[in-house]
This record gives structure tokens, sequence and C-alpha cells, in this order.
């Protein structure tokens, strides 16, 4: 699914001349506090559905930009191999999203972070292969260099919030399976889908510009639907 232009492992893409980027400091986290707080989180009930959770991380980059953790899934996993997406799983019984998303983040990163580094969370997003996703936004400023759980991550990149802003971002597209909108985000030289699409989407609309925009009724291409 990666282009010919995908950087390396935890490279990230040199700033476009001229634009400003978003600072990795103590404003974004404050103004990223802000805006989750001011969110109000739509939650789905799992019905037939298995509850998972993602961790959004945010981190700086070498030149103190914004950047947030994307993975590629490992070829060998049963489910899902090679594909985009954000560090998670399924939750464990009695757990909350955001240990779990915390949870598989060390499991599958090496990267422990504790309660206090939660920001907030986005909306839940219910898949087509049976699950109910709750993203959490997760402050990476004491987070250690990811060591990969080989079983589970092929790579693991950083990508620039500001990727998220360009004015090619999202493309929308059509498909005669469903009647719901497909999104797409291109990033890292391919396109990223949902689940993992709209989730990096409602980022930018809340995170980034405190805009309550909902992306639960985005589709996933048809491949993803198993």
């Amino acid at each position: 699914m990666g282009g010919p232009n995908t950087p390396p492992p935890l490279g990230s893409a040199p700033a476009e001349p001229g634009r400003a980027s978003t600072r990795f400091d103590t404003a974004l986290r404050a103004r990223t506090r802000a805006h989750l707080n001011g969110f109000a989180h739509r939650a789905h009930a799992p019905a037939e559905r298995r509850p998972a959770a993602v961790a959004i991380v945010l981190v700086p980059d070498e030149d103190g930009r914004a950047c947030f953790l994307l993975t590629r899934r490992a070829a060998t996993l049963r489910a899902h191999a090679r594909q985009w997406a954000l560090p998670g799983g399924r939750l464990e019984p009695g757990e909350s999203p955001e240990a779990a998303a915390l949870r598989e983040l060390r499991e599958e990163l090496g990267v422990v972070l504790d309660g206090d580094t939660v920001l907030g969370r986005l909306d839940d997003y219910p898949t087509r292969s049976g699950f109910v996703i709750t993203p959490v936004v997760v402050w990476g400023e004491s987070a250690a260099e990811p060591t990969l759980n080989a079983d589970e991550v092929a790579r693991v990149y950083r990508v620039p919030l500001d990727d998220l802003d360009r004015p090619e971002v999202p493309i929308l597209v059509t498909i005669p399976e469903s009647e719901r909108p497909v999104i797409q985000m291109p990033l890292l030289g391919t396109l990223i889908h949902a689940p993992t699409a709209a989730v990096l989407y409602q980022l930018r609309e809340v995170v980034m510009h405190g805009r309550a925009t909902r992306v639960d009724h985005f589709e996933q291409p048809v491949w993803a639907w198993r």
C-alpha cells in the first residue's frame, strides 16, 4: 500500500516552505485538552460489536513539530495484515478505553505512558469488521523511542499534524456497495482508509480547529469489511 515516497520508519516529511508548522509545546497541549473537553464525545453501544480502543499519540519530531504515531501492521497477522493503523486493540473485561489504549501502545510499540498523559476521547467509530473503536488522544512528551513488537507491527511513522491540514485532505469517493462516502487520507505517499482515516480526519477537525465534526458516517473500503 505504501508508495515510492514513503519515508523511513520514524521519519517525518520536510516542512513546506513559507508555512508555519504546528509546534509541540505546552500551548498545543492546553489547546488540545480544551478542545477535547469542549467536545461532546459520541458513544456507540457495542451491541453485536466488540469494544476496542486506539491511541493517538502526539509527539515531537527533530524540528519540534507536533506529530502523531502511525503504524503499518505486520504481514503475518491473521486479520488486517499490512494495513495502516493507530496503536490499539480490543478491550479486556472491565478495562476502560483509556487503559486499553495505553496497554496496546505498550504492547505494540514498547511506549509506556500513564493515565495522566490522556487528554481526551474522539467519537466512537463502528467498523464493518465488528468493532466499536474509541480513539484516545495521548500526550507523548515523555515517550521513549518505540521498540516494535514484530509480531504485530512492521513499522512506525511519525507524521506531522500539519499533513492532515493540506488542501487535498481528505478525499471522499463513492462505491456501488454503499450509500455512504468512503474517506481516504493521502499521507506518507499512499492512501490511508477508514477506520484510521476517519479518526485522523476528526483529530484534525477537533484538535487542530476546535470543530465538532462527526465521522462515524464515513464508509470503509469493501476489502476492510471482513
